[in-house]
């Protein structure tokens, strides 16, 4: 005959489980006690190909449609960058597909991302890369209390100001690895400014201007 055994111990954890479930219940989901918010940025990247017909001279007329078709049609604008895939040793390519970004104020950039296919002779591949920066999951109201026992931070902690950001940042990939350095500082480009400014003429130098009294003073 098989007695039960430590029924006093069953009954405190069976207690102590109800509890454990009842605390759970009040404080859903993992505790954050820093000051790091949860709610960080998040980069995407899309990449676009078009492959060209090129000859001595650069891109044919009908070449230079099609790319501007195609930018027409992907909308580029401000955060795209436009790069040519593979080595292009042709400047009147480059000088072309320049000149086509330029109508929509992009530069042509270096390096291009790795892209599916062969790049037959006598193409070229213009790729155009995407970068968006977002804040998944915000703003994020599910946490419906007003205290908080663990001392972690609110679910919606960090949503306004990271989305925010992410929404400014001129260069998305700059939330991964920082700006790129391009040799110069901050100091000198405020000079640029102070310089301009101590050049300029000042308003009286030339005189006065003449105003006649005739004809009502023009």
């Amino acid at each position: 005959m098989t007695m039960p055994i430590c029924t006093k111990n069953a009954a405190a954890s069976a207690i102590a489980l109800s509890l454990g479930l009842a605390l759970s219940a009040c404080n859903p989901g993992p505790q954050n006690r820093g000051l790091e918010s949860v709610n960080q940025p998040v980069v995407e990247h899309a990449t676009y190909s078009l492959d060209l017909n090129t000859t001595a001279e650069g891109l044919p007329i009908s070449e230079q449609r099609r790319l501007a078709d195609w930018f027409e049609s992907l909308n580029v604008g401000f955060r795209d960058r436009i790069s040519l895939d593979g080595s292009v040793t042709n400047a009147a390519v480059r000088e072309d597909v320049a000149a086509i970004a330029g109508r929509y104020g992009l530069l042509l950039s270096d390096g291009a991302p790795v892209t599916a296919g062969y790049i037959e002779g006598g193409t070229v591949r213009v790729v155009i890369t995407r970068s968006r920066a977002y804040v998944p999951n915000c703003p994020n109201w599910s946490d419906k209390y007003a205290t908080s026992l663990g001392n972690q931070t609110d679910a919606n902690y960090g949503c306004a100001v990271n989305a925010n950001l992410a929404a400014m940042v001129a260069n998305p990939d700059d939330l991964l690895h920082g700006a790129t350095p391009r040799g110069e500082t901050v100091i000198m480009s405020s000079n640029k400014a102070i310089e301009a400014y101590r050049a300029q003429k000042p308003t009286g130098t030339d005189g006065l201007p003449k105003v006649s009294t005739e004809n009502g003073g023009k």
